[in-house]
């Protein structure tokens, strides 16, 4: 997840007009926070973390207040609390003050992409609040819809009548929900989750749809993201110096997925395809630095910056700079080659030579030119290399990768040292 919380996700759901909860953030004075208790009787506050992290509630990092002594008490608590859910670890940065409405239903929705299906898929219960994991399986409504029709009012009205939901909620969630797929489709999302959705009574007993909390993620790659104007900010986490500056060269053209896999690794491994990326990370294991995907056709500057980072974050303790990508249909292979070896170049000038191993494996337009190219400048460095083209199947030239890891742990970085007329280093 990009987005959690109701302090983005309130601004969200306004461009199709769902219903939100009052949301004061950080920001908020005594004031402001003390009429929002007076309007609602009910504060809940918040920690406000970067990404999607979970299981907060469970955690004990949502208090809740009926003073202003009691909420302010509760943002000194959460404002920098810390979270582990997992393998992963999050710190707040602020607090949001959300109005508490009263309900006596709660709604789970989500609408993703379904690999079962090859479609988007909603996800309903009128049992929400709570972990869906938990709730029996014929209390939940998990229906694929069409990405060209949307997501119908009759869709809706089904599933809910399908698992047995009171009367009184479906004509109100018919009516509101399908809002939640043009959200998703018109802006680039690949998911969206509401967690729960009160059903707050108004006059005549009508039941309203209100969000109380709010999931999504976003593909970055789509332009339609853009239309919503959101700050860069919000699509980092708690990330290194290496990892923000790729993601700062983040555009369209070109993608560049990277994260720090072990920061104490052997091989460098710029990876181009999601397919690839998931086979080369599970062989290399430990000696893998980083995980990542800079695929998409990227031009050659882009290219060039995205290696020289890579090269000046961790070429020193590489034994083996190994790029690997599938067979591509539309990436210039020549491009992106000459902008990893014009920045391996640059590197060398400005920080000395070091003792390194180049193996490639890639298919795709250009090929020859661009293992040429790469050729070229590993001949002009003095530096080793082995290239597989795209009748070599990928597995097996990971395996090699590995092996020339192990060879150069085992006396070969030494003796490219001793090539290159430097001193070993580590």
């Amino acid at each position: 997840m990009n987005i959690t919380g109701m302090l983005q996700g309130s601004k969200l759901l306004q461009y199709v007009g769902f219903p939100t909860t009052e949301v004061l953030g950080p920001s908020a004075s005594e004031q402001e926070i003390q009429d929002l208790i007076a309007r609602h009787g009910l504060v809940f506050i918040k920690p406000v973390f970067k990404g999607g992290v979970g299981k907060k509630g469970k955690a004990g990092l949502i208090g809740k207040a009926r003073d202003l002594k009691t909420a302010l008490a509760e943002k000194e608590r959460l404002y920098f609390a810390e979270h582990r859910h997992g393998n992963a670890v999050a710190k707040a940065n602020g607090v949001t003050f959300e109005a508490g409405v009263p309900a006596e239903h709660e709604i789970y929705f989500a609408i993703t992409d379904d690999t079962r299906y090859r479609a988007p898929t909603m996800t309903l219960t009128h049992r929400g609040g709570v972990d869906i994991e938990e709730l029996d399986k014929t209390e939940i409504a998990t229906v694929p819809f069409d990405s060209l029709t949307g997501l119908k009012a009759f869709v809706v009205a089904n599933a809910l009548s399908d698992i047995g939901a009171p009367k009184e909620i479906i004509s109100p969630l018919v009516q509101e929900l399908p809002k939640l797929w043009e959200l998703m489709h018109h802006y680039g999302m690949t998911t969206i989750e509401l967690n729960p959705i009160r059903m707050r009574p108004g006059k005549g007993g009508r039941l309203t749809p209100v969000a109380c909390d709010f999931k999504c993620g976003f593909d970055r790659d789509d332009p339609r993201v853009a239309r919503l104007g959101l700050p860069a900010h919000l699509f980092t986490s708690d990330v290194s110096d290496f990892e923000q500056e790729v993601n700062q060269l983040r555009t369209h053209q070109g993608q560049s997925d990277v994260f720090v896999i072990n920061d104490k690794g052997t091989i460098l491994a710029p990876t181009f395809g999601g397919g690839a990326n998931s086979l080369v990370t599970e062989v290399l294991g430990d000696a893998a630095i980083i995980s990542s995907d800079f695929g998409g056709n990227p031009p050659y500057e882009k290219m060039k910056s995205v290696a020289s980072i890579c090269y000046r974050h961790f070429l020193k303790q590489s034994n083996v700079l190994f790029i690997i990508g599938g067979k591509s249909n539309n990436t210039d292979i020549h491009e992106t080659f000459r902008g990893m070896g014009d920045a391996l170049r640059q590197h060398f000038s400005d920080h000395g030579p070091t003792p390194l191993y180049v193996v490639v494996g890639r298919g795709g337009p250009n090929l020859v030119r661009g293992m040429g190219n790469l050729a070229d400048t590993c001949d002009a460095l003095g530096l080793p290399y082995r290239f597989f083209g795209f009748d070599s199947a990928i597995s097996e030239v990971v395996n090699y990768a590995k092996k020339v890891d192990l060879w150069m742990r085992d006396g070969g970085r030494a003796e490219i040292a001793r090539s290159l007329g430097i001193k070993e280093t580590v």
